[in-house]
């Protein structure tokens, strides 16, 4: 049996974490078996080199090879894609074409994103683990293939199951041997020589000198709690390579890539014995979400210090230039209804609804700026027209939700969780 240390040199692999030895022990012992494997762990921390150890080492090393990102097929052509067609099957099918099932035979098929499979082709795909056999879409003969798969996921498969999206059968069939790759925050130690790989790795294709890390820089990456695993390592260091001039990066230039209060609090759930994912936080609107909400607090922020200011100075005292920024302030969000902050200088009046406040010159009554009022609304206008939407959504494709999340312009996986978050299975 090939030694770990050979394996890790073969494919470039990086860190002594136990957990890491541990994935990588497990694949080359079931590698000379034809059972079938899945690889658990978040995005980015390189499920990848699982099922490429399991090939390399496997008797059908000399044969294909072939990788499918389920996620990135279209669910009207995946059977397609996997099984093949037959002429005529379906518009645009002007000739049979062979799946990668049948290209594969003998070798091996690496299903990434096996989570986002659609439930007919489980379906599918359940038979040719159990017998071997599949059908081309359009055809009623059986074929069979002799091919070995290795899947893997960064979605919480008890839970996709609990929720009707993934079949138990099927996750049973795949999970014969299950490899759980550890997300890159646990790997504390490996971080600093995953950062000097990269760094060599890009100084020699760039042609450039290689960055050097300071031991307060070190000691900055191995504190980052990096969502986006060693994928986000490896682009931050290539952004570097090209970018900075001074080759020597302190923890203060590694601030300006990465800030530490950037990392945004991460959906946690178990994805296996012993297993966390934050795979679910990495939603985009989720991630806007977050970011509008800061930034509606650090204006209502400045708000309150603006007023502050103008007490305690007066407002005769206000230049002209600062009585401008401070209308900029007070009007910028007149166009938003969903703003909680509300100023006014009018008379010692509250604006009404939707009008912008606006900072006037105080008449005789008023000699300072005193009503100030800053009200905090109980809901959250983005939230209602959000569920809104997903409500409309459904009711106009009479509650098929894959027709809604493709009106909606979302993934399956984010329409399942939103129904479930605004209390809409019913």
């Amino acid at each position: 049996m090939t030694d770990l240390q050979s394996i890790k040199t073969r494919f470039g692999i990086i860190g002594s974490f136990p957990a890491l030895h541990r994935a990588l022990e497990k694949a080359i012992q079931v590698a000379p078996t034809d059972i079938s494997v899945l690889v658990m762990g978040e995005s980015g921390v390189g499920k990848e080199f699982i099922p490429k150890i399991i090939h390399g080492e496997s008797r059908r090393k000399h044969q294909p090879y072939i990788v499918v990102n389920c996620g990135a097929i279209p669910e009207g052509t995946i059977d397609s894609e996997l099984f093949g067609h037959e002429k005529g099957a379906f518009t645009g099918a002007t000739a049979t074409r062979k799946g990668y099932f049948e290209v594969a035979d003998g070798g091996t098929i690496f299903l990434d994103e096996v989570g986002e499979l659609p439930l007919q082709t489980q379906v599918r795909l359940l038979r040719v683990l159990e017998s071997g056999e599949f059908m081309k879409v359009g055809s009623s003969q059986i074929q069979k293939t002799n091919v070995r798969i290795v899947a893997a996921t960064n979605v919480n498969m008890l839970k996709a199951i609990e929720d009707g999206r993934f079949r138990e059968d099927l996750y049973y069939r795949l999970n014969t041997v299950q490899i759980d790759m550890p997300p890159l925050r646990e790997r504390k130690g490996d971080v600093h020589l995953l950062f000097r790989k990269f760094a060599i790795d890009f100084a020699e294709k760039y042609r450039m000198p290689e960055l050097v890390l300071t031991d307060d820089a070190v000691n900055y990456l191995e504190n980052y709690a990096f969502p986006g695993n060693v994928r986000q390592l490896r682009n931050l260091v290539e952004q570097m390579t090209v970018v900075e001039h001074n080759r020597t990066v302190n923890s203060t230039k590694l601030a300006e890539y990465i800030p530490m209060n950037a990392n945004l609090p991460a959906v946690v759930q178990k994805m296996g014995p012993g297993h966390v994912s934050s795979s679910e936080f990495h939603s985009e609107r989720e991630i806007m979400y977050k970011i509008l909400f800061d930034m509606r607090n650090d204006l209502n922020d400045l708000k309150s210090l603006t007023s502050e200011l103008i007490k305690n100075r007066g407002s005769e005292d206000l230049s002209n230039q600062e009585k401008n920024l401070i209308n900029r302030v007070f009007t910028s969000d007149s166009n938003t209804q969903n703003q909680n902050s509300l100023l006014y200088f009018e008379n010692g009046n509250q604006n009404p609804p939707g009008r912008a406040p606006i900072y006037t010159e105080p008449n005789e009554e008023y000699d300072d700026v005193e009503d100030i009022e800053i009200e905090e609304s109980h809901s959250l206008s983005l939230q209602n027209n959000e569920r809104e939407l997903i409500v409309k959504a459904l009711e106009k494709h009479k509650g098929r939700r894959n027709k809604a999340a493709d009106e909606l312009g979302i993934s399956q996986r984010t329409l399942y969780r939103k129904i479930k978050q605004y209390n809409l299975e019913d």
